[in-house]
C-alpha cells in the first residue's frame, strides 16, 4: 500500500450468513478500491475496481485466472461511495446488518475470449500476474444446462451487499 492509500477492515455477518473478513484497500491516486474477502476456510478472493481504466476484476480464491468486464454507471456509483466513505471510521461504513440489502449478480465468462494483459491498467496487471485473464459479462442467470461452480460476496459502504457468481456462457 502506498502512502496516499488506505485500508479498512470489516468483519460481516449477516444473519443467516456465516461469518467472513473483508479488506478493501483505497487508492485514491490509482482511483481503485481493491477488496479482499476471506471465507470462514481462509481463501481470500479479490474484486479490483478500477476506475481510471474502467474494468472490474475478479481474481477468486485459489484460482491462477482473472475475470474481467467494462465498469458500468452503479459499478462508478459504488466505487464513489467506497472512496468517499473511506475517510470516515470503519464502524461507520456499515450499519446494523438488518439495513443491509443483498442482490445476485450473474457473470457469464465468455468463451474463448481471453484478454491480452497488455491493453490493461497497471491495477489489473499486477493483481494478475502471470495469470490468464477472461472476459465476463453479465447474464440473468445461469441456465438448467450450466453449472455455477464460485461465488463470491462482497458488502460496500451503501450497505449493499452482491453475491457475484460465475458460470460459463455456451457459444
Amino acid at each position: 500500500a502506498q502512502a496516499d492509500s488506505q485500508l479498512v477492515r470489516l468483519t460481516l455477518q449477516g444473519p443467516q450468513d456465516p461469518l467472513r473478513n473483508q479488506t478493501a484497500l483505497v487508492d485514491k491516486s490509482r482511483s481503485t478500491v481493491t477488496y479482499y474477502v476471506t471465507s470462514q476456510s481462509n481463501h481470500t478472493a479479490v474484486v479490483l475496481y478500477d476506475s481510471r481504466n474502467g474494468y472490474v476484476c475478479y481474481k477468486p480464491a485459489e484460482q491462477r485466472v482473472c475475470y474481467l468486464r467494462r465498469m458500468d454507471a452503479w459499478d462508478l456509483q459504488t466505487l464513489q461511495t467506497s472512496l468517499n466513505a473511506s475517510e470516515q471510521s470503519a464502524e461507520q461504513l456499515l450499519r446494523h446488518n438488518n439495513q443491509t440489502k443483498y442482490y445476485r449478480e450473474f457473470l457469464g465468462i465468455v468463451a474463448g475470449e481471453e484478454v491480452d494483459p497488455k491493453i490493461l491498467g497497471e491495477a489489473v496487471q499486477s493483481l494478475c500476474e502471470q495469470t490468464s485473464i477472461f472476459w465476463v459479462r453479465r447474464g440473468a442467470g445461469p441456465g438448467k444446462q450450466r453449472l455455477i461452480y464460485l461465488c463470491i460476496d462482497i458488502c460496500f459502504p451503501s450497505n449493499i451487499c452482491v453475491s457475484i457468481c460465475f458460470y460459463y456462457l455456451p457459444e
